[in-house]
């Protein structure tokens, strides 16, 4: 390998670490409420009902509906790189404001200004990635992002169960843990300030020559560099002669198909009850008999069974087909849950209860982020054609959120309403129904180009409905 092409994957990876700090924000901010709540919510502190409960962790999520609409304008407008920065400063005040919240209100407005952030950097960090990234590497890079983001989740249950034990005994302790958030934020920022601009976003501003500088460090040699930027004018001079994309595409009954698939995706693959899980796992181990302590300290075991399970499914994308990892992962999901809630009837109240439900949140975790996880995305990326991904991939990325934001909501008056087993009987409906809509309408994709995706769809008509699920 020529120094030059040595030099130029440094940087990418240098490029790689830094901006998926994005990601790691990401987790560890939804993550870190599944140890702090409980602490918050005493009457000594923010005194929280179970809907207050609720709205504390969905109002992040309702945060994230707008940051993920408006982040990808944004970062159009401005750069990827600019908003990156923005949301790392935003990242940071949110952080501290929210450990500093002196109320239930003004903790639901700093959530909701940390939810702005998150959802920003869900749509700008993968993009920033996917225009800096050469295309052998493109897929690698993406993913390092959905990486990161259990990995921060990972480290929000680790910290908490630390300062937990650190600090036992403190009524501010929750404070803390929500404090740490900050920390990633400042590494972004200064991080962020010595990576280039997004060349992709350059040439779209005119500012070839700037673009070309970029492509020469990040590439293998000049004519690499020069033969992409090309194509990248190329690419940006037919998109610029085609018509904007509006919901009038929805007429066209291919299209809606499209969409109707992409929602369902989003739907389901949320409401498998991962988020009430990743939210709220500390309070559904205390309910199951662990001390709060115990129940911090199991819960690391959830954080590094979505790495484990992420780290799986990215290895598996490569060798399996994709209605196959996500009927398996769905059976799963599912089968955990079941026996949560069977098993809560039957041996509730027992001492080895609590080590039961553990183990079963991790198959389940493993199921869900090593076989569903990875398609989500990937999923809606191929089965969206280029010409409204971006107006198709904004529908489809606000109902994942929206469906979270439900969840977060609910979950903690449906865990008081109904306790451990009623609420997940509920989630294996759910579940069940994720299964039929997948064997019947998620068409497979792996190996065919997206040309030949949307081919099939664009031939689709009712005398296919005895082959739905297929992409012929």
């Amino acid at each position: 390998m020529s120094s030059n092409s040595a030099q130029a994957l440094a940087y990418l990876r240098q490029i790689m670490i830094i901006s998926t700090f994005g990601g790691l924000l990401f987790g560890y901010d939804t993550g870190v409420v599944n140890g702090a709540l409980p602490y918050m919510a005493q009457p000594d502190q923010l005194n929280l009902t179970p809907l207050h409960e609720g709205m504390v962790v969905s109002i992040l999520l309702l945060g994230c509906c707008a940051g993920s609409l408006f982040g990808g304008k944004l970062s159009d407008m401005y750069g990827r790189r600019h908003n990156i920065i923005i949301l790392a400063i935003i990242f940071f005040v949110a952080a501290l404001g929210c450990s500093l919240a002196p109320t239930f209100e003004v903790m639901l407005i700093t959530r909701f200004t940390l939810g702005l952030a998150v959802g920003g950097a869900s749509v700008t960090v993968p993009a920033y990635l996917a225009e800096v990234a050469p295309s052998n590497k493109r897929g690698r890079m993406v993913t390092q992002n959905e990486l990161m983001i259990v990995t921060g989740q990972f480290l929000a249950f680790v910290f908490n169960a630390i300062i937990a034990i650190a600090l036992a005994g403190d009524p501010h302790v929750w404070r803390y843990m929500l404090a740490v958030c900050a920390i990633p934020a400042i590494v972004l920022f200064f991080g962020m300030l010595r990576l280039p601009e997004s060349p992709r976003w350059l040439v779209s501003k005119g500012k070839i020559s700037d673009a070309l500088d970029v492509l020469k460090k990040i590439r293998q040699t000049e004519a690499h560099a020069i033969s992409e930027l090309n194509d990248i004018q190329d690419t940006i001079a037919i998109q610029s002669s085609q018509k904007p994309v509006t919901f009038q595409e929805l007429n066209t009954l291919w299209v809606r198909r499209i969409i109707f698939i992409g929602i369902g995706i989003a739907c389901f693959t949320q409401m498998t009850g991962v988020n009430s899980i990743m939210y709220y796992g500390t309070q559904v181990l205390k309910e199951s008999g662990f001390s709060m302590e115990a129940a911090l300290i199991a819960n690391t075991l959830n954080g590094l069974a979505s790495v484990i399970g992420t780290s799986t499914g990215i290895w598996l994308l490569t060798k399996i087909r994709r209605r196959t990892m996500l009927l398996t992962g769905f059976c799963g999901t599912t089968t955990a849950l079941l026996l949560i809630s069977v098993s809560s009837l039957i041996i509730g109240g027992e001492s080895y209860f609590p080590f039961v439900v553990l183990a079963l949140m991790v198959l389940f975790l493993l199921s869900m982020q090593g076989c569903i996880g990875p398609i989500l995305w990937l999923s809606l990326s191929e089965i969206i054609p280029l010409r409204f991904r971006g107006f198709g991939m904004g529908v489809c990325v606000l109902f994942v959120w929206l469906t979270n934001f439900i969840i977060g909501l609910v979950f903690p008056v449906l865990l008081t309403s109904f306790g451990l087993s009623g609420t997940f009987c509920i989630f294996v409906v759910i579940g069940f129904l994720a299964l039929v809509f997948t064997k019947l309408f998620v068409p497979e994709t792996k190996g065919k180009t997206l040309e030949q995706i949307e081919a099939g769809f664009r031939n689709y008509n009712r005398k296919e409905m005895n082959s739905v699920g297929k992409v012929n």
